[in-house]
């Protein structure tokens, strides 16, 4: 038989076929190999249902938003006694002229009095009085009277000279706000889904719209217009003198945001991690912009959006402080506090201050977001800071407040009582909401009250 020509070939040259086409070699490495191609089809249609889940879910937590025409589950309630005009009170002292009506001092919120130079607090308080509940937001005060809500649903007026009771108001339902005062009348708002005007002499109803659904956001007038925002994510402007809806604005988004105002705008911001400004007069929306918190979901806002007329600043409820430019709703820049975020920034002048659950109070610079320093007082911040003068005042949920340098963030001054947005002030007068106590005190600098 003659031999193949592999077996001629001398065997320095021959190949090692049989380690080749041994028994079970095809066998093993095909199976691997489906193997593989098996496993990355796998992990490719994964990744593909991933992000089409994502982008489901990022399309579907996009809510519409248009103005609300039907007014659904509104109803309006008229007293049949008009206001009375309020008196001066005995107490009030004529220096103490600057009222602060609303949550913020203002209807741009900016939680800043610049203008006035009490210094830190006197060593002593001028007086202090036990409420019935704890104080989630600050006093509105003018012309010698304090207003206040506590949790247990009551409303206050006290007399800011000596802290004396005039008249106390339970409607239902938590208040987690501020009271806005409007000439004669109280606006204040109910967690039960009431917005309800009040008679500021005397606390007797002049109006009350039930909205159908939860009110935190703290009331706003201005020009004879109250606005507020509701769960059901309806932002609403109403006639202060009667209750009547002059629009509605159905956002998409649970609002417990407080809406500020700067010319023609009123804007507010959602859970649905939208901020959205209106034309004040139309309800037509001027712009809205979403922020995300990553690549597939959106942030939610519980802090009320402060402005200075070219931007808008807030927080996120993840900790990211976001500012927009407030003529088309573009961001401008962003920063990450740490911890959770819920305090409305304050915004005074080259300034804006916030603090987040990390405990660290940051001073940003309006127009880059540069830090200009960071104070840590010990503490989780979710009220909103406070400036009075040169001092920012913040309080901290370990039950302290602190007053700051506003220059270069050091602690000054401390009071061991404290929670949420922690003082309002007047030309002479500092009024504490803390730990469910109201407490005055006299500004150190302040001119000596006459005899």
């Amino acid at each position: 038989m003659r031999q193949s020509s592999l077996q001629r070939l001398p065997p320095s040259l021959r190949l090692d076929w049989h380690t080749e086409t041994r028994p079970g070699v095809g066998h093993f490495f095909m199976p691997r190999l489906l193997k593989w191609i098996i496993a990355g089809v796998a992990v490719l249609l994964v990744v593909l249902a991933g992000t089409t889940a994502a982008l489901w879910l990022s399309l579907r937590d996009t809510p519409t938003d248009a103005l609300d025409t039907d007014l659904s589950g509104v109803t309006v309630t008229t007293a049949t006694t008009p206001a009375s005009r309020p008196k001066p009170p005995e107490s009030a002292n004529e220096s103490d002229r600057l009222c602060w009506r609303e949550f913020g001092g203002d209807p741009q919120r900016s939680l800043a009095r610049t203008n006035i130079d009490l210094g830190l607090p006197a060593r002593k308080p001028l007086w202090n009085r036990v409420l019935d509940s704890y104080m989630e937001f600050p006093p509105s005060y003018c012309e010698g009277t304090l207003y206040v809500n506590t949790l247990t649903g009551h409303t206050w007026a006290l007399d800011a000279e000596t802290g004396r009771v005039r008249w106390r108001r339970l409607i239902a339902g938590p208040k987690p706000s501020t009271p806005a005062i409007d000439g004669t009348r109280l606006i204040v708002a109910s967690k039960e889904g009431t917005v309800t005007a009040l008679d500021r002499r005397t606390g007797k109803l002049v109006w009350r719209i039930e909205t159908g659904s939860g009110v935190e956001s703290s009331p706003v007038v201005v020009d004879g217009v109250a606005y507020f925002g509701a769960h059901d994510g309806r932002l609403f402007a109403v006639q202060s003198s009667s209750g009547r809806i002059r629009w509605a604005y159905d956002t998409g988004g649970r609002i417990n945001a407080s809406p500020s105002l700067y010319g023609r705008r009123v804007c507010v911001s959602t859970y649905a991690g939208s901020i959205f400004c209106l034309d004040k007069n139309t309800g037509a929306k001027l712009w809205g912009t979403y922020v995300k918190r990553d690549t597939f979901r959106y942030d939610s806002f519980y802090s009320s959006p402060s402005t200075d007329g070219q931007r808008l600043y807030t927080i996120t409820r993840s900790g990211k402080v976001v500012t927009l430019d407030a003529r088309d709703g573009n961001v401008l820049w962003t920063y990450s506090v740490g911890g959770w975020g819920y305090a409305t920034p304050a915004v005074a002048e080259d300034r804006v201050f916030i603090g987040g659950f990390d405990g660290d109070l940051h001073a940003f610079r309006p127009a880059t977001g540069a830090v200009l320093w960071r104070t840590n007082v010990g503490g989780k911040i979710i009220g909103s800071p406070v400036v009075v003068g040169d001092l920012v005042f913040v309080s901290t949920l370990a039950q302290q407040t602190y007053a700051l340098r506003v220059a270069d963030g050091r602690i000054v001054w401390r009071l061991p009582l404290g929670r949420y947005t922690p003082v309002i002030a007047t030309e002479r007068t500092y009024f504490f909401s803390v730990n469910g106590r109201l407490l005055a005190f006299h500004g150190r600098n302040a001119t000596p009250p006459p005899k």
